[in-house]
């Protein structure tokens, strides 16, 4: 897209400062820019939390890209990182989460009494709210939790990770698509170091972040879509929520939101954004 004028080198996780550490360190110029999960954040502000992973908005990877490309999200993010010096240039997503369980899920209603893994937060309290008994466990006892009967049901990952490492085993009534969260992760860089470039090469980041975005969620549904019918096939029960019982939950949800948006100014105005996005596009009562 540049014509060999502009090269990107990659580097791992924690090569340079931890992961949590980097918004500062492309501010600072250690580093040019990041793709990371923007709730890493969240500490700093709790607008960069409710931005990233507002819990329940999301049935699909569109309708946050959607948000973000023209409801008002990048306007928001680009003014939440302005004071550290970095500019938001686009997003993407490893998409929307599947919801593990041992029992029927099929809206709102079965949530009531479930004992569920979810780590604390804001998940935990959407789900609490809804009815549910959520404990804190690692990722790593899980599985034997599941198994045990420790806990009926858990957010854990996407579909196709889930079938892969065998929850849908001693789960077999996973919710698909998920309900519950879908995390951004944002594209940005130092804010001088974007200031500098031309316009044309600009547009190419733009361009390239979003043939990226369109590869990593079109990618992932493809191996979701693709584990959906291998579990199927194993007699798994792939349960899908009815949009009103996805609004019941946002419903719920939003209450949190609303309890996050009294962090800070910049809290209120993301909440103020996302819920006139999500009631103007049928998605919020």
């Amino acid at each position: 897209m540049t014509d060999g004028k502009v090269s990107v080198e990659m580097l791992p996780v924690g090569t340079i400062v931890d992961y949590k550490e980097t918004l500062e360190a492309v501010g600072a110029g250690l580093l040019d820019g990041h793709i990371c999960d923007s709730s890493y954040w969240a500490g700093k502000d709790p607008a960069f939390g409710l931005i990233a992973n507002p819990v329940g908005a999301w049935s699909d990877p569109a309708q946050m890209i959607d948000f973000v490309e023209n409801g008002g999200g990048k306007e928001l993010m680009r003014e939440l990182e302005a004071p550290y010096c970095v500019h938001f240039i686009g997003v993407s997503t490893p998409g929307l989460e599947a919801f593990v369980s041992k029992v029927p899920l099929d809206g709102v209603d079965d949530l009531k009494g479930l004992k569920m893994r979810s780590p604390e937060g804001p998940i935990a309290n959407v789900f609490r709210a809804a009815g549910a008994a959520p404990v804190n466990l690692p990722a790593s006892e899980v599985y034997t939790a599941l198994d045990k009967g420790v806990i009926d049901a858990a957010d854990y990952s996407v579909f196709s990770v889930n079938q892969e490492v065998g929850m849908n085993e001693v789960a077999p009534h996973p919710v698909y698509p998920g309900f519950h969260s879908l995390p951004l992760v944002e594209i940005s860089m130092n804010q001088a170091k974007w200031d500098a470039l031309p316009e044309d090469i600009q547009q190419a980041f733009y361009d390239s972040i979003k043939v990226f975005q369109e590869d990593q969620v079109g990618g992932l549904k493809e191996r979701d879509l693709a584990a959906i019918e291998t579990a199927k096939a194993e007699g798994i029960t792939v349960h899908d929520w009815p949009a009103d019982e996805r609004a019941k939950f946002r419903a719920i949800a939003k209450e949190e939101w609303k309890s996050l948006a009294e962090g800070s100014p910049m809290a209120q105005k993301v909440y103020d954004t996302l819920t006139a996005y999500l009631t103007e596009n049928g998605l919020l009562n």
